[in-house]
C-alpha cells in the first residue's frame, strides 16, 4: 500500500510563494491518482489541485481554485508537489495529501462520506502572515 508524507509548510507572508511536496513510499504509485487539500480551523477540508495517475502533466483543479494553485508530479522520485502564488492573509491551514486509485473519489472526498481516500498523508502546517 502506498504511503505519504507532506512536507514543505511553514510560515509565508502574504502575497509569497511556497512549494509543497507530497512523498510516497509503496507499490504503484504511478496508479494512483494524488490530491491536495487543504482544512483551516473550523472550516469544512477543500481540494485545491489532484494529479490523474499515471499523469503525463495531466491535472485537475475545482473552477474556484483555478489560477492559484499548480500541480506537478514525477513518478521517478514518487513524489506530487503543490505551488501556491500570492498567498492572502489567513489563518494557519493544514495541507493534506491524498491518493486513490479513482480521481473521482478525490474530487468528492469532501463532498460524498461514501466515498473516502484509500490513503492520506498527515499533512503539513502552512500559516500566512499579513
Amino acid at each position: 500500500q502506498v504511503r505519504l508524507a507532506e512536507s514543505g509548510g511553514g510560515l509565508v507572508q502574504a502575497g509569497g510563494s511556497l512549494r509543497l511536496s507530497c512523498a510516497a513510499s509503496g507499490r504503484n504509485f504511478s496508479e494512483y491518482a494524488v490530491g491536495w487539500f487543504r482544512q483551516a480551523p473550523g472550516k469544512e477540508r477543500e481540494l485545491l489541485a489532484a494529479s490523474k495517475r499515471r499523469s503525463g502533466g495531466s491535472q485537475y483543479y475545482p473552477d474556484a481554485m483555478k489560477g492559484r494553485f499548480t500541480v506537478s508530479r514525477d513518478n521517478d522520485k514518487n513524489t506530487v508537489s503543490l505551488q501556491i502564488s500570492g498567498l492572502p492573509p489567513a489563518d494557519p491551514a493544514v495541507y493534506y495529501c491524498a491518493a486513490d486509485p479513482i480521481l473521482h473519489t478525490l474530487v468528492v472526498a469532501t463532498t460524498d462520506t461514501a466515498r473516502t481516500p484509500e490513503v492520506w498523508g498527515q499533512g503539513t502546517l502552512v500559516t500566512v502572515s499579513s
